[in-house]
């Protein structure tokens, strides 16, 4: 068993010992290489370099260095009585930040930094080889170096070692007060951790955030609300990796021995264990730990609170993935309490779900348990979950946990709501159609008609349905006889936007007005600078009055176009009374199947040197390429045909997921063996489409 710490220091009992004073010189040696080579065995590097000293002032003093291999001395010379004015101790744990272009612009000299335990030197010199060498020459001594090892460590090693002796273990808990639970502060940490602050943030080093963390935690006994407190525990934690076994390690100390076991102010410390376990996982050496800890607990304490966490968390780290964001309020309040949280899945039409999920539950678990709900199971179609709000959309992947899209849309609505209208930055997750594979075998009294009905109106919205303005009327008064049944001039219309793609009028008042305008334009500026000589000034106030009666009349125009257009869809609208919903679905449908590319995924193209944009569609059985506007598509590659597709960046990665989705389930369907995997890789220049709404189609 262990009492202390290792000796780093080890020599072997058979090595020779060289002691340069004892060794004969024959005559044809060289007596000045000979000292050359002896000085280097004992001294690694020497040499003028400047320090940063800080009394008064900070200022920079020239030493001599001399690098050895246990430290880092520097003298006033380089003479052989001269005076050693300092020593930094070279351990694993010391540091070296290399030299860098920003401290050369700024003081003209190449830095280094070594830090050590107790002293952090600042070193300068003019050459940079000069400052990479000496960089280089103390990290190969600082490698060197055995790992240092805390005693909280080595008692740990005992515990492994002494598991299935519980009198051992139970000795070395009572002879080791670093193992229990204490009142007083924490002035080291309970791992090794490198010297000096490399992270930024606002963070100090290492040793310094895990005493911050240690005293934050006792904190918690007196807090009146310990949901702050959590959070920014579990914040730190995420920017500093290394610091996670440290507060595990903490956490268990102040676990251990508890003077008042069944208090609440002793349950903070169990809750905040709660959390770290639903947050991140630890090292495989304090993980074996915890796990021993978390036994033991249970059979000291059985039936209690502490045995109910012990076994939740327990539990949670069978379950637990890395997390990308920090739990929210509302999570860290449901695990203190070990509950489950409520979340509402919308799906397409008014209808939406409330699911309680967990801090593991993944977008897949939810989309299975949507099928389920809705009664989808033995659909033929595939379905995914899309976070969206009223500008754009995305789907999530199957892995992707519910948790931290919550999290991440509550921390963007609390700061968009400050710039944007709460519609716009209000995000929430729906249920949609994935991959359509079967559109003929959907029946149509299934919510599953539905969905495909919704997908495909959000589709002509968008404009991505080549269609005539005759037929997008007709599909606007199908839209209306559907939802609101027959005509009535007492029944509240929705706007034209909800109904008709807005961006074709605008295009269609533009065209009518582009020469007329352009003729007035010119004729006015002619008329400025025929007369009178009129000045700049006079000129630039003309044009901006111009563009303001433009800017009107545009307007104007639109606000009459869109009146003659309403019109036009109420009077289609009055001739389909009688006909019922699911036959106004039907015909609508009917529209929009006459396209070749119904049933796939549009992403715009933002490359290239045609001047009317591309769409790539993606469907079940093909890839293919859309000139905007226009019905047939300019080129098609069946899957069997592409050998390979390379899409990166990250927004492609929905395009290469959608592709292998679509592959994926054909085959199975199908019955079929291996085939084509499409894999992330080289740039491609396709975007989702961005007009008028930045959503990204998806699948009618």
């Amino acid at each position: 068993m262990r009492h202390g710490s290792k000796n780093n220091c080890s020599s072997k009992p058979n090595e020779p010992k060289y002691e340069p004073y004892l060794l004969l010189r024959p005559a044809h040696v060289n007596v000045n290489r000979v000292s050359f080579v002896l000085f280097f065995f004992f001294r690694l590097g020497e040499g003028w370099l400047l320090r940063e000293v800080r009394s008064n002032w900070i200022k920079q003093r020239r030493f001599w260095f001399v690098l050895n291999q246990d430290s880092l001395d520097y003298y006033s010379g380089p003479e052989k009585g001269a005076r050693r004015l300092g020593t930094l101790v070279l351990t694993s744990l010391c540091s070296v930040i290399w030299p860098d272009k920003q401290t050369f612009k700024e003081t003209g000299y190449w830095s280094i930094t070594v830090y050590g335990r107790k002293h952090c030197y600042r070193l300068y010199t003019k050459h940079f080889n000069e400052a990479v060498h000496w960089a280089c020459a103390i990290q190969k001594i600082i490698d060197t170096k055995a790992p240092v090892e805390t005693p909280t460590q080595l008692l740990i090693q005992d515990i492994e070692e002494n598991k299935f002796n519980p009198e051992v273990v139970e000795h070395i808990y009572q002879h080791n007060p670093i193992l229990k639970y204490t009142h007083g502060p924490l002035y080291a940490p309970l791992l090794p951790f490198p010297y000096g602050n490399h992270h930024g943030k606002g963070y100090g080093s290492l040793c310094e955030e895990a005493v911050k963390l240690f005293n934050g935690l006792q904190q918690l006994e007196s807090a009146h609300d310990a949901v702050p407190i959590i959070q920014g525990v579990l914040q730190t934690c995420l920017d500093l990796r290394p610091l996670r076994d440290e507060v595990y390690c903490q956490l268990v100390k102040q676990t251990s021995h508890t003077p008042a076991p069944y208090t609440a102010a002793h349950l903070r410390y169990w809750q905040l264990l709660t959390c770290m376990s639903c947050t991140f996982l630890p090292g495989a050496a304090v993980l074996k730990y915890l796990r021993f800890h978390l036994k033991r607990i249970q059979n000291q304490n059985p039936e209690s609170e502490m045995d109910n966490y012990a076994s939740f968390i327990s539990e949670a780290l069978e379950k637990t993935k890395c997390r990308e964001c920090v739990p929210s309020w509302e999570e860290i309040q449901m695990l203190m309490s070990r509950q489950e949280m409520l979340c509402t899945v919308h799906y397409p039409g008014p209808g939406c779900c409330q699911l309680y999920i967990s801090s593991h539950t993944t977008a897949n678990e939810v989309v299975l348990r949507m099928q389920q709900r809705l009664g989808l199971k033995d659909s033929k179609n595939t379905f995914a979950l899309y976070e969206q709000n009223a500008l754009w959309e995305q789907p999530v992947s199957s892995g992707a946990l519910i948790a931290d899209i919550l999290t991440r849309s509550d921390t963007i609505k609390s700061f968009s709501a400050l710039f944007v209208s709460q519609r716009s930055s209000q995000r929430k997750l729906c249920f949609k159609l994935y991959c359509l594979l079967d559109a003929d075998s959907i029946s149509v009294d299934s919510i599953e008609y539905l969905f495909l009905f919704e997908q495909c109106h959000e589709m002509v919205i968008r404009g991505q349905l080549p269609a005539c303005e005759e037929d997008l009327q007709t599909l606007a008064a199908l839209r209306l006889q559907a939802i609101m049944g027959d005509f009535s001039t007492h029944a509240p219309c929705p706007p034209l936007d909800q109904l008709f793609p807005s961006h074709m009028l605008e295009a269609r008042v533009l065209v009518a007005q582009a020469l007329p305008d352009s003729m007035a334009a010119y004729l006015a500026i002619a008329r400025q600078w025929s007369g009178f000589g009129c000045t700049l000034w006079s000129h630039a106030a003309a044009v901006h009055k111009q563009k303001v009666e433009k800017d009107l009349r545009l307007r104007s125009r639109v606000k009459e176009e869109a009146a003659a257009v309403m019109g036009a869809i109420l009077e289609r609208w009055r001739d389909l009374a009688g006909s019922n919903c699911r036959d106004s679905m039907a015909a609508y449908l009917a529209i929009a199947r006459q396209w070749s590319g119904f049933g796939c995924t549009l992403y715009e193209s933002s490359t290239g040197s045609f001047s009317q944009k591309l769409w790539l569609g993606v469907a079940a059985g093909s890839v293919s390429l859309y000139r905007q506007g226009e019905a047939e598509a300019l080129e098609s590659f069946p899957y069997g045909q592409i050998c390979s597709a390379r899409l990166c960046p990250s927004q492609l990665s929905e395009i290469t997921q959608l592709m292998n989705a679509y592959f994926n389930a054909t085959r199975l369907q199908r019955g079929k063996g291996d085939g084509v995997k499409i894999h992330d890789g080289t740039l491609v220049g396709f975007r989702h489409p961005s007009a008028p709404a930045l959503l990204p189609s998806h699948p009618v």
